[in-house]
Parts: structure tokens; sequence; C-alpha cells
């Protein structure tokens, strides 16, 4: 009984709550989010389920006269594409509402394009920093985030300072 208790009474005491960062990796096919407290992290990867669409309207010096029939007759494939990726926005957004600082980057424009619909929807997420990156592993994704919000501390054993110009000095 008395250990039943201790349970009841430890359980409802509140924890300290750690703060989660985030970072998330996106293009406009996918997103690789890496949520971070303390020494735990998760990483979620959301797809877009569209693909860029790529076609040419109008004339290239090979074809032929323009002709009425050629220009699709409504832009029905364009309007899907940026349905799907507003549904991808909003999907990436609601994993990060949890978290108290956003880092951003990727190679196109689509963190931009996150950025603009957060900041649109006046959402209260904190982004710190937007960057442009190539394609990377999640592995090198999860190693950006925790050295951009835990970044290695370097010890004093280690440290040098410089004394004079040309000459280093253990600290």
């Amino acid at each position: 009984m008395r250990k039943e208790l201790l349970q009841n009474h430890t359980s409802s005491r509140k924890q300290p709550a750690l703060k989660t960062f985030a970072g998330v990796w996106i293009d406009h096919r996918e997103a690789v989010l890496v949520l971070a407290s303390g020494n735990a992290h998760e990483t979620k990867r959301i797809t877009s389920g569209g693909e860029k669409l790529l076609h040419h309207f109008g004339r290239s010096p090979s074809a032929p006269p323009f002709e009425p029939r050629m220009v699709p007759a409504d832009d029905s494939p364009e309007r899907e594409y940026t349905g799907n990726l507003e549904y991808y926005y909003d999907e990436v957004i609601s994993c990060l509402r949890q978290a108290s600082a956003i880092l951003l980057f990727g190679p196109g424009e689509a963190k931009g394009e996150l950025k603009k619909r957060i900041e649109r929807d006046k959402l209260d997420l904190r982004i710190n920093r937007l960057e442009t990156a190539d394609r990377m592993t999640e592995l090198q994704i999860t190693q950006k985030v925790r050295q951009h919000y835990f970044p290695p501390a370097v010890s004093k054993k280690t440290a040098w300072t410089i004394a004079s110009p040309g000459r280093l000095v253990a600290g």
C-alpha cells in the first residue's frame, strides 16, 4: 500500500519541461524533421505526394505554328500540385508546434515558402535561422541540428589563445 501511494505522489509532481528544438530540411518532395531536447532526438520524414510539373506552354523554335488546341483547356494539374503543397506544409507545421526554436534549411524554394506560410498564418512558431543546403542524409541532418542547438563545448585544456602574433599559448 505504501509503495502504491509513493508512486502516485511522485507521478503527480511536475517535472521541469525540456525545451524542444526543431530542424527541418525541406524541398518540394520531402521534409526531414529533427526534434531535439536534451540528449534525445526524434526524426520524422514527410513526403509531399506530388511531383513538380514539368511542361512547356508555347512555341519552341522547331515547333509548328501555334494552334489553340495545343494549350491545355485548364490549369487543373497545376492547381492539384499547389493543393498538395498546401497540405504538405500544413503537415510539416503541425509537427513543429511543440518546438521553441526552428532551423529551416534545404536546397530550393520550399524553405522560403514554408517560412512565408508560417508568417502568413501568424502561427506562434519561432524560426531562428534559414539556410541553403544541398541534399543531405538523415544522419547529416540530425548532426547539423544537434550542432546548431547544442554546440560542442571547448574545454579550457584544449583551448588556445593568441598571446602575440605568430605565437599560440595553451589556455
